[in-house]
């Protein structure tokens, strides 16, 4: 039947039901119907019954997204929760994971392409990876391109609910911007696109976190003109290499350079090879540029000369290569890499957060850093700084959900990861700690945050769905600033009894369930 069960029992009892595509549009009307009522009324739910009427064949198309749409109808008859997962990187796993019992729907086998070259605009379902958006709008265009972020298996369907931050943010704004209409299944069962499910739905799915209203099955995006040449560079320097000069100037230019500059830093440190030497501080200035070597160059000598950016520090490539550049595969690499799900490294444990910056951080605050830095175990903690600026601050705080627009130098990602289970306490109260450090450096009132880069620390929701408006505005202002409000309303319109649920998820403003 295409659909799989799986079982796991921790300490906390979950249960995943995976539904897979199935080729529906190959099958008879009646053959649909037997498959489907086989399907939900056996032990596919454990046991649990439902059955399928005329409903789903009146109303559904014949395609995977009937099998989603099975899945989403008897989980709301039996009250199950359900997690939708399409690339499955939530920082929190909130994809796949749940205290209460649930249903997993899986994305992974929707995630059809299809360009338009000519109205430059693309569909593609949720369960696409980035690195598959990119690759297949190469296969089209030298000169179109899409703004996202950086790791290729990413899934589409969290990253555009989330905003979408990317290499080209600062000329384009962010994914979520660049979406013109979008698919969904809601709290209903009712299939609507932009015309049918209105404005207001519309934007909160845009950035809101799309998990709390429905089921993205697919995005129309529009595509973006680009040049057949980008230019990237990386240039590291050290502590010995005036590092902390260096960092601070950046913060002063980063968000006024040209739109078309992207000047991402990286703050890293290593074990020193001489035993009993401390942790070495590593900056890396990496960056795309949406033009030429001589223009970048030319940008750099007036904005940033400390750097000391050189031509043969250069490489001018297409768009879709410097995607593999930033994702850091070897040069030469083949695109095919972008349609493979399971480049992501595995077997490691890790912890992220967020903060975004309005005011340079002084010289003794970036000093502290680097103490901080000494104080962890693991080589692979790190801060991301994220330019802002350009388009992102055209665009006003409430044209989506996603607040961060006009005030924001960049944005910070803290992370630490670990290979063994036995570290976890130390590398979560160490990344906890440089968190509070920051706290007198970054945003207030609130403290704002990036949906996409998921923090419980921030607070959450009631796990039996009964969570107040007071409750979930601890975190939910944090990651949505003044558009909480709004968010909240438009759940309470269109998913009242809190269907589409999770530990950070938009409650309605009654949330007894």
């Amino acid at each position: 039947m295409g659909s799989g069960v799986t079982y796991r029992h921790t300490n906390l009892y979950w249960i995943g039901v995976t539904f897979r595509h199935t080729n529906w549009d190959r099958m008879s009307r009646t053959d649909i119907h037997l498959a489907l009522d086989r399907m939900l009324r056996s032990g596919t739910l454990t046991g649990i019954g439902c059955h399928v009427s005329t409903y789903i064949l009146d109303r559904m198309p014949r395609s995977g997204t009937l099998t989603v749409w099975a899945a989403v109808h008897c989980s709301k008859i039996h009250d199950l929760q359900i997690r939708i997962r399409s690339g499955g990187h939530d920082y929190e796993g909130l994809s796949y994971i749940s205290k209460t019992p649930f249903v997993v729907i899986d994305l992974r086998n929707l995630r059809s392409i299809s360009i338009d070259t000519e109205k430059k605009t693309a569909w593609i379902q949720a369960g696409a990876t980035i690195g598959e958006v990119y690759y297949r709008i190469a296969e089209k265009s030298k000169k179109l391109a899409f703004v996202a972020g950086v790791c290729p298996t990413v899934g589409v369907g969290g990253h555009f609910t989330g905003g979408g931050y990317g290499m080209m943010s600062r000329k384009f704004g962010t994914a979520a911007d660049n979406i013109i209409d979008a698919k969904l299944i809601d709290a209903n069962g009712r299939i609507l696109d932009r015309k049918s499910m209105g404005e207001d739905l519309f934007w909160a799915i845009r950035g809101g976190g799309g998990t709390s209203f429905g089921l993205v099955i697919s995005w129309k995006v529009k595509l973006l003109d680009i040049p057949e040449k980008v230019t990237m560079f990386k240039v590291p320097r050290t502590l010995k290499q005036n590092v902390t000069q260096l960092v601070y100037k950046w913060q002063h230019i980063a968000d006024k350079v040209d739109d078309n500059l992207l000047l991402r830093l990286f703050l890293r440190s290593s074990k020193s090879p001489f035993k009993g030497g401390q942790r070495i501080v590593h900056a890396l200035f990496k960056t795309m540029f949406v033009g030429g070597v001589n223009e970048l160059l030319h940008e750099m000598q007036n904005r940033f000369p400390e750097l000391g950016l050189v031509k043969e520090d250069c490489i001018e490539m297409s768009w879709i290569e410097s995607i593999l550049f930033f994702a850091n595969f070897p040069r030469g690499t083949s695109l095919d890499v972008l349609l493979n799900w399971n480049t992501t490294n595995q077997g490691y444990y890790f912890k992220g957060k967020s903060d975004y910056v309005q005011q340079p951080i002084s010289i003794n605050g970036l000093e502290g850093i680097w103490k901080l830095f000494n104080q962890v175990d693991e080589n692979s903690a790190e801060l991301q700084f994220s330019p802002y600026g350009g388009k992102l601050s055209n665009i006003s705080e409430s044209e989506t959900p996603f607040p961060h627009r006009a005030g924001n130098i960049f944005m910070i990602h803290y992370s630490v990861t670990w290979g063994e289970i036995k570290n976890s306490q130390k590398n979560i109260a160490w990344i906890q700690k440089l968190y509070e450090y920051m706290g007198k450096y970054v945003s207030k009132s609130p403290r704002a945050a990036y949906f996409n880069y998921r923090d419980l620390d921030l607070g959450v929701n009631n796990i039996n769905g009964n969570t107040s408006y007071e409750q979930a505005r601890i975190w939910g202002v944090k990651y949505f600033k003044n558009n909480f409000d709004r968010l909240v309303k438009i759940k309470t319109k269109f998913d009242p009894t809190n269907f589409f649920r999770n530990e950070q998820s938009i409650p309605p403003l009654s949330s007894e369930v």
